[in-house]
């Protein structure tokens, strides 16, 4: 078994928040209590089972670094820490809504002029977390042999089949539930679920569509579902404490995804797969690679009102398949989803970087100029 890693962790606190959710406290958790001494700089609170230092990742000597946000200061504090020590840098992409707010593009356009490059150079790995990550990390430069995927870790204690939904009481919920976690806007194809509902299941008394949320185009949406005449149907619920949603998913029948482009995300996924709630969604990029059709739910081409009334259509008449569905989803979750799994993905890959030569190797010992041997740094790597 290979020794434990002096680990440090680098966060962005310009995106902190708003980028990565909480997979940095979530993950650093995760590989202390594998054994890892983790460390955390730039948040303000360090998570359980790791710590925070007032000094600097150099003084901490990590054997590898782990930097979040590919072009943020707190990579290019990675990298220069990771050429010092002669330690593998593994980047971590959350994508998320960056490049959209004026900070955003700025932060984006500063990193690349000041040092993207040089970040490039140094990095071993980027951990893009879902396949929208990974393009973005394409189009700023990162090849295509240093990037992978893995999606962000779900507690699946916390999610789970078989939990009560005070909600659902509380709102006088009937029947089985179509589920819609998200912003209420027009990118996020909620007239096209209405719609899709009103021709299916919401002609009946045995189903419910829960639409969880806020957004732009609440008011509009709400004039459609009066206008189908199904407002008996559809339940409003607007922002749910967090601590709510477990209980809600698990009481919940399908998950609606119905997204007309890629702002979505994939973490309502992975909440229901991990509460044993079949998917039906949208095939976009995102969730291309987390739904698997006919196994887990069901994918359906996005903007296709004909294609969501026969998938809900299906899916309402199949509660075999229903079923089937969410017991392999909850299955997936627990054998790849599930954050003690994600914490040894990383682990693996930590380990894996270090034993690999730096690929900034050459470019180091040019810029040092000290005429290092190849063995002579690899023993200092060692």
């Amino acid at each position: 078994m290979s020794a434990p890693l002096r680990i440090a962790v680098l966060l962005n606190p310009f995106t902190l928040a708003r980028e990565s959710g909480d997979h940095a406290p979530r993950l650093s958790r995760e590989l202390a209590s594998l054994g890892h001494e983790v460390r955390v700089f730039g948040g303000a609170v360090a998570p359980e089972g790791s710590s925070s230092d007032a000094l600097t990742p150099r003084r901490f000597a990590p054997d590898a670094v782990l930097a979040y946000d590919a072009l943020s200061p707190a990579a290019w504090l990675g990298a220069r820490t990771a050429r010092a020590l002669s330690v593998p840098l593994v980047l971590v992409e959350g994508g998320g809504r960056s490049g959209r707010g004026l900070l955003s593009r700025a932060c984006l356009v500063v990193g690349e002029r000041l040092w993207g490059s040089y970040v490039r150079r140094t990095a071993s790995a980027l951990v893009a977390l879902d396949a929208v990550a990974s393009a973005r990390a394409a189009s700023v430069g990162f090849p295509q042999d240093r990037r992978i995927v893995l999606h962000s870790g779900i507690d699946a204690e916390e999610y789970r089949p078989g939990i009560s939904s005070g909600l659902i009481q509380r709102h006088a919920i009937s029947g089985r539930i179509l589920l819609y976690v998200g912003r209420i806007e027009r990118n996020r194809g909620l007239a096209l679920l209405v719609q899709a509902f009103a021709r299916t299941v919401g002609q009946r008394d045995d189903w419910s569509l829960v639409l969880v949320g806020e957004g732009s185009a609440r008011g509009e949406t709400r004039a459609l579902v009066d206008r189908l005449g199904i407002g008996s149907r559809v339940h409003w619920l607007g922002r749910v404490k967090d601590e709510e949603l477990p209980g809600l998913f698990s009481a919940s029948t399908l998950l609606a995804v119905p997204a007309l482009d890629d702002s979505v995300r994939g973490r309502n996924i992975v909440r229901a797969m991990a509460s044993a709630v079949p998917v039906i969604a949208s095939d976009r990029a995102p969730v291309r690679a987390l739904v698997e059709p006919d196994v887990s739910g069901l994918l359906v081409p996005p903007g296709d009102l004909e294609a969501w009334v026969e998938a809900l259509r299906r899916a309402s008449m199949s509660p075999d398949a229903r079923r089937r569905w969410g017991r392999r989803a909850r299955e997936i979750a627990l054998g790849r989803l599930a954050w003690p799994q994600v914490a040894r993905l990383f682990e693996s890959l930590l380990f894996a970087e270090r034993a690999k030569p730096l690929p900034a190797d050459a470019e180091l010992r040019a810029e040092i100029g000290s005429g290092v041997e190849e063995p002579a740094l690899e023993a200092e790597r060692a």
